[in-house]
């Protein structure tokens, strides 16, 4: 694009644009700055399974009203495409700046192409919004949400029909049509008010609440004898956020699980739904991080809130402390994630996602097979390889797929007459039975207070069921590293150049132990569809390293797994011993792993 057409198309995009802050920095870079007026054109933010992410701001690669109302018209037209969409469309949103002018734009354009609307009441969590499309039988669904990004940023994500994440070929179909859509007139828009546009009842958020609760064992089949029992909602959200000055509050329904929880949000838009599941499941309300409770969008103690960020959880873990807690829970800011943290000889201890999914998946597959059919756990190719020798103990069934929940929901798809008992990806994201088609972190804390329930009538806690674990099926660890880059833009060429250079010359040793096989993802595998991934194997393939960019934010991500045997480790020191052994393995082999990556990187 020659300086003169740069200079033409953004000021199409100006005289489209109707918000005066991008308004004005558009202006200000055609005034002052055409090297980054350039870097804002080319090229937009990439639309895809996720839909759109990034850092927020005026051009086509940020987040901002010209690109939303460009994704929602090429939405529009792919939903006409099969005639007019049964069901219409429910758009929801986060608590994020612009969240809400973003999904009214959406709203409006999809109005004026005459498609009808369901609007979440607003902030809403995200796996409310996944229900909702499924529960609802809508065409699809629009949630603004940036997720666990940093606050400087904000996305729009879609769901099709059923309630699961966009997929292939119907993502690309979409990216193809956006290319080739203007920024249309704001003139052409519907209005705020048009009839078309209509607010989503509160039916649907009770009908979420009686899912969630279902999912429990002493739930099923009785859920609905909570609805209207917990009280009305700001009563519950002062008992949450401390402000009845009761502490740990008691749940309204009378029918107490003897838990303790420490609880936060993440200044996200979790703890009101979470709230009101807790207590229509009968658990006892947690204390939650009080200036962390309500929805900010400037995240002010979290500016990544990201549970995966080193300190992110820090304060959780000094109230879980301070109140005795018996786990201690956190969302992220659209509560489809979950990160748990267990006390542990003294101190508080942040479980890995593997650590949780498997701990989860034994707890559902011990529960009796009520509805006999073949039943169902599927994780990731970079998650633990200790939830397969879970499943084969319960004789269930284990499906291996990328990462990203929507090959999980695929993997799912696949095997139509079985039950989903779990899904889950390493980085906090399980999907708990069949209620949401996509994770949902508020279902799986649910789960995880029902099981830390039981083992404490049995005086036992969550690592001591991990331990058991180990004891059966040899001690796993689990961790990750990343290479951060410095933006989303101009960064996926050098993340594809060093996974390139990796799988051309991949290290015949790591950590000083030999690479016994190379297995490169880019042409598929077995069961597997090709995907920018380089796996590596070590010591007999009792360990592994699986180095990938990511799909969501601009870094590469290194994973790295280790199994030791434990026969012989009944004694707890013993254990302890041999799972320090493979901690000490994986932390060995991460670092040696980023050395390399880093050199690739830099050269």
């Amino acid at each position: 694009m020659t300086a003169a057409q740069l200079r033409e198309e953004a000021g199409r995009w100006l005289a489209a644009d109707p918000d005066p802050d991008t308004r004005a920095e558009l202006q200000r870079l055609l005034d002052r700055d055409p090297a980054e007026l350039e870097r804002r054109f080319s090229p937009r933010l990439a639309f895809g399974t996720a839909g759109i992410r990034g850092p927020m701001g005026a051009g086509p690669a940020r987040m901002n009203r010209v690109l939303v109302r460009i994704v929602t018209t090429a939405l529009a037209r792919r939903l006409l495409q099969d005639g007019p969409p049964d069901g219409g469309v429910i758009v929801g949103c986060d608590a994020r700046h612009r969240s809400r002018d973003f999904a009214l734009d959406a709203a409006r354009v999809l109005a004026s192409h005459g498609i009808e609307v369901q609007m979440l009441p607003e902030p809403a969590p995200t796996p409310v919004l996944a229900f909702a499309v499924k529960h609802l039988e809508a065409a699809a669904g629009v949630m603004v949400t940036a997720s666990h990004n940093p606050r400087s940023d904000n996305g729009y994500k879609l769901y099709w029909r059923g309630g699961s994440l966009l997929a292939a070929p119907i993502d690309g179909e979409i990216s193809r049509i956006i290319d080739n859509t203007a920024p249309p007139d704001p003139g052409d828009l519907a209005p705020a008010d048009d009839p078309r546009i209509t607010p989503v009842g509160g039916e649907v958020v009770e009908a979420y609440l009686d899912a969630v609760a279902g999912l429990l064992a002493a739930e099923r089949g009785s859920v609905r004898a909570h609805r209207g029992a917990a009280g009305s909602f700001p009563l519950l959200f002062a008992a949450l956020t401390g402000r009845s000055g009761h502490g740990l509050a008691s749940s309204a329904s009378g029918t107490s699980r003897s838990v303790r929880m420490a609880y936060t949000p993440l200044h996200g838009v979790g703890a009101d739904i979470f709230g009101r599941a807790l207590a229509r499941a009968g658990f006892d309300l947690p204390a939650v991080v009080a200036d962390q409770a309500e929805p900010d969008p400037d995240f002010p103690t979290a500016p990544f809130p990201n549970p995966e960020e080193p300190g992110v959880l820090d304060r959780l873990l000094r109230l879980a402390a301070d109140t005795g807690a018996d786990v201690a829970l956190a969302h992220d800011p659209d509560a489809d994630r979950l990160a748990v943290a267990v006390p542990d000889r003294g101190r508080w201890r942040v479980l890995t996602g593997d650590e949780t999914g498997c701990l989860l998946a034994e707890h559902l597959l011990s529960r009796p097979n009520v509805s006999g059919r073949p039943r169902l756990v599927i994780n990731t190719v970079v998650s633990s390889r200790l939830l397969p020798r879970i499943a084969a103990h319960h004789r269930a069934d284990w499906a291996e797929t990328l990462t990203g929940f929507k090959w999980i929901m695929k993997a799912r798809s696949q095997r139509p007459g079985h039950e989903l008992v779990l899904g889950y990806e390493d980085a906090l994201g399980y999907a708990v039975g069949e209620a949401v088609g996509d994770k949902d972190g508020i279902g799986a804390a649910l789960a995880v207070a029902e099981l830390v329930a039981g083992l404490k009538t049995e005086g036992l806690t969550l690592l001591d069921l991990l331990d058991d674990l180990h004891r059966r099926h040899g001690a796993h660890a689990t961790g990750q590293r990343s290479i951060r880059f410095e933006s989303p833009t101009g960064t996926a060429g050098s993340m594809r150049k060093a996974t390139e250079a990796l799988r051309r010359t991949p290290p015949t040793e790591l950590a000083g132990a030999a690479v016994t096989a190379v297995h490169d993802l880019a042409g598929g595998s077995e069961h597997l569809p090709p995907a920018d991934a380089v796996i590596l194997e070590l010591y007999g393939a009792e360990a592994r390293v699986i180095v990938r960019p990511s799909g969501t934010e601009p870094k590469i991500k290194i994973y790295a797994e280790a199994v030791t045997e434990t026969t012989g480790t009944e004694d707890n020191s013993q254990l302890q011993a041999v799972q320090a052994e493979a901690r000490q393995q994986v932390a060995a082999l991460l670092t040696a792993t980023a050395a390399l990556m880093a050199n690739v990187t830099s050269s």
